[in-house]
């Protein structure tokens, strides 16, 4: 749930626009781990000024509100979850949830590490709140997400976000760790299906 991410979403989505029939495996990072401490002063002011600095950068727009309308935490983990347990719920609907926490995250200033905004994002892409709130606590799927930062970790990725193209022979081709443009990734693209 980085900021950063938010601001590539608009351009992955033009990059696999391109390519309608590609199968996309949503692996959640995690980024910073569970906490119910309040980020400190300094951490607040970092992380909003990225946020500035992401908007020039990828023309996509923020709620700065939401440091004021919030407690922030710096925990991602929760929300991760969510988007695994989205999946687990309704096969494929790991983009829209992931849209959706992005959006009352960046857009509507929510808070995306309570659970009663991720279970109102649950609803908005159509999932059981009831069924989605037992699915997101349940063992199954914090064993799940340990799969995924086993994956990240097994990658090496060391920041978001960050996009892979595995082939048939599982070999993994990095396509960008960090922010990008759509013209950057299909020309990063484009010599790995030459081949």
């Amino acid at each position: 749930m980085c900021a950063w991410c938010y601001g590539f979403q608009p351009e992955l989505d033009r990059f696999l626009e391109q390519y309608p029939s590609a199968e996309v495996d949503w692996i959640m990072g995690g980024l910073a781990p569970d906490t119910k401490e309040p980020m400190s002063e300094n951490l607040k002011e970092a992380i909003s000024s990225y946020w500035h600095q992401i908007e020039k950068m990828s023309q996509v727009r923020f709620n700065h509100s939401y440091w004021e309308r919030n407690t922030p935490y710096r925990s991602t983990y929760q929300a991760c979850r969510a988007v695994i347990a989205a999946e687990k719920l309704a096969a494929r609907s790991s983009p829209n949830m992931a849209k959706a926490i992005q959006s009352a995250y960046y857009r509507e200033a929510r808070n995306p590490s309570l659970d009663e905004t991720l279970i109102d994002c649950a609803g908005t892409i159509g999932l059981c709140e009831e069924q989605f709130l037992a699915v997101l606590h349940a063992k199954e799927t914090a064993l799940e997400f340990q799969k995924h930062l086993a994956i990240t970790r097994q990658l090496h990725v060391s920041g978001f976000p960050a996009l892979f193209y595995i082939n048939k022979e599982n070999q993994a081709y990095p396509l960008t760790h960090g922010f990008c443009k759509a013209e950057a990734l299909f020309e990063r693209f484009s010599p790995i299906l030459d081949e």
